[in-house]
């Protein structure tokens, strides 16, 4: 027995990764295989026919992507308090999407988001402008699930993160243009599964090891398990301002700020078209409201985890780094360091990592996606927790760049080549467009997995945005408003992507200055996180003004609105 556990531990990290992401690569594989698309049917929404329970399960898969496994963790840790606003946006946003959004988008029976507002908007204009966003929205949002694979294989198999992206697109690729959402649905079932299992086992046994809890959300408000009566919260509190950093309990973003990112979140999540069209999968409404409910229980197990892992992952990087002699840290330091995802830069020729707030003196430089993925090895777990890790960061990633590339496969072959360009195509040869799309599709996110604008959460927070600001304000009046008319849809979407691109390109990316401009030069003093709120109201505005000036829709089209909002024998709608 004893030498059975002595073989376990000896072997190393990375021959555990080969093993764990190995075996889930053929399982993924191997469900695509099994349940290859024959239609076009099978290929946008899986037939039509996915249970509720294998639906929450994918959807929960699907929202779950890199930014939620990798980099929400780590934007807390070194965030603190703001971080914050990502757990509650992003939380609150599926909330809304399930309430607001998708029992009715089921009802109306489409395959995608721009066949929803190309029909309710009776316009090829609103179509093109609707492909146009979700291919920017998907792609921006691909970019960061691209990254985040790049980041575990190449700390983990060690190569380089370009090499790293490389083998995910060619993995994502097999499964995603095999099995369409057909194979997508079941593979994001099974990644489900990898990636909680893969969350929760690290943080229970850093729980364990730090507070004496084996729950980790109660670990992260509970005591210390040295004996000091000291709670958790308030050494890492001690830890940061002993540095120079703020205390990690309070917040330092303005209130504006905060609102604006966190509502941003929400109503993006409320108009991710890869997210949406999870709903279209299911075989009635109220498997639609079902699987809505059972995926946000799913959801809720990481992300009231996520907190806590931030904590865990924090306070032990402080420890076990800060002030210490370089000769003498860890092996998990030198091991991230070759992946230049953390650096040390010897100012002043002592020898010792100062790890402190001000900038002309701090010798440590840390990416936050590592956090989450160095915490186990941080901790000092056994190598296979380390390589489960590993396993599960590449589900997360793996699974929603597999549905982004589905929304953006879909919209070019369903919603521009079929609707628009040339509806006599036969349905094998839409499919075989369909695939092709999807190649193309991970190419060009591989190139941005690459070169990416930001660390995983930003670039997904910027997705938020572009969803907010061009498709929430034109789903929502097309499913509540019958009055809302395709002049006022296409020009508020006109309008809000605009605005949201034109503040990114300025104060995230810089592309108009020599140098990015500074946070003081922000408008209201909110973010390009944020900024998605206040360009959804631009669209709604917009939207709803042109909309007064012109004409009404079209009998036809406001009883689509009636068919959708109301229940079957529960009379007709009053009013507008």
């Amino acid at each position: 027995m004893i030498s059975n556990v002595i073989l376990f531990d000896a072997i190393s990290v990375q021959n555990w990764t080969y093993i764990l992401v190995g075996l889930t690569f053929a399982l993924y594989i191997g469900i695509a295989i099994w349940s290859r698309a024959g239609s076009t049917k099978d290929f946008y929404v899986a037939g039509g026919g996915v249970s509720p329970l294998a639906n929450g399960m994918a959807t929960a898969a699907d929202w779950m992507s890199a930014a939620s496994f990798i980099s929400m963790a780590g934007i807390i840790s070194f965030a603190g308090y703001d971080g914050a606003v990502y757990l509650m946006g992003w939380t609150g946003g599926y909330v809304l999407l399930a309430l607001l959004l998708a029992p009715y988008l089921r009802k109306f029976g489409k395959f995608t988001v721009p066949d929803f507002i190309g029909d309710r908007y009776y316009s090829k204009t609103a179509r093109i402008v609707a492909v146009f966003c979700a291919l920017l929205v998907s792609f921006t949002y691909v970019a960061g699930q691209m990254r985040g694979v790049g980041i575990v294989f190449s700390r983990f198999l060690e190569v380089d993160i370009n090499t790293g992206v490389i083998i995910g697109m060619l993995i994502v690729l097999f499964y995603a243009v095999l099995g369409g959402m057909k194979g997508i649905t079941y593979t994001q079932v099974a990644q489900y599964c990898v990636l909680i299992f893969a969350f929760m086992v690290p943080a229970i046994f850093i729980s364990i090891q730090m507070t004496g809890n084996p729950i980790p959300q109660f670990g992260f408000g509970g005591k210390l398990s040295d004996g000091t009566g000291t709670y958790l919260l308030d050494k890492l509190d001690g830890l940061s301002t002993a540095l120079g950093f703020s205390e990690y309990t309070e917040g330092s973003k303005s209130m504006m700020d905060v609102f604006a990112i966190t509502l941003a979140l929400m109503v993006g999540t409320a108009g991710l078209p890869h997210v949406i069209v999870r709903f279209f999968t299911v075989k009635r409404v109220r498997d639609a409201r079902k699987s809505a409910g059972i995926a946000l229980l799913l959801i809720v197990i990481l992300y009231s985890t996520a907190p806590a892992v931030a904590v865990f992952a924090r306070t032990n990087m402080i420890e076990t780094v800060s002030n210490k002699r370089y000769d003498a840290v860890p092996k998990w330091f030198k091991k991230w360091e070759t992946t230049g995802l953390i650096e040390f830069t010897d100012k002043n020729n002592d020898g010792t990592i100062q790890y402190v707030a001000d900038a002309s003196q701090n010798e440590l430089t840390v990416d936050r996606d590592i956090m989450v993925l160095a915490n186990p090895e941080i901790a000092n777990l056994p190598n296979w927790v380390i390589a489960l890790v590993a396993a599960g960061g590449l589900a997360a990633a793996l699974s929603t760049a597999a549905g982004l590339l589905l929304v953006i496969s879909a919209s070019i072959s369903h919603d521009l080549i079929k609707k628009i360009i040339k509806p006599s195509i036969s349905e094998k040869g839409e499919l075989v467009a369909a695939r092709l799309s999807a190649v193309g599709a991970v190419c060009v996110a591989g190139y941005f997995g690459i070169n990416p604008p930001g660390f995983v959460a930003a670039v997904v927070a910027l997705a938020f945005g572009l969803a907010a600001a061009s498709f929430f304000p034109a789903i929502i009046l097309g499913i509540f408003y019958k009055r809302m008319n395709k002049e006022g849809a296409i020009a508020g979407m006109v309008v809000g992507i605009t605005a949201m691109l034109l503040y990114m390109v300025k104060y995230k990316l810089g592309w108009f200055d020599d140098t990015l401009p500074d946070k003081s030069e922000w408008w209201f003093g909110i973010s390009p996180e944020g900024f998605g709120t206040i360009a959804m109201l631009l669209n709604f505005v917009v939207s709803i003004v042109i909309m007064k000036f012109t004409p009404q829709p079209p009998e036809n089209v406001q009883e689509i609105v009636e068919r959708i909002r109301i229940p079957s024998g529960a009379g007709e709608a009053v009013g507008h």
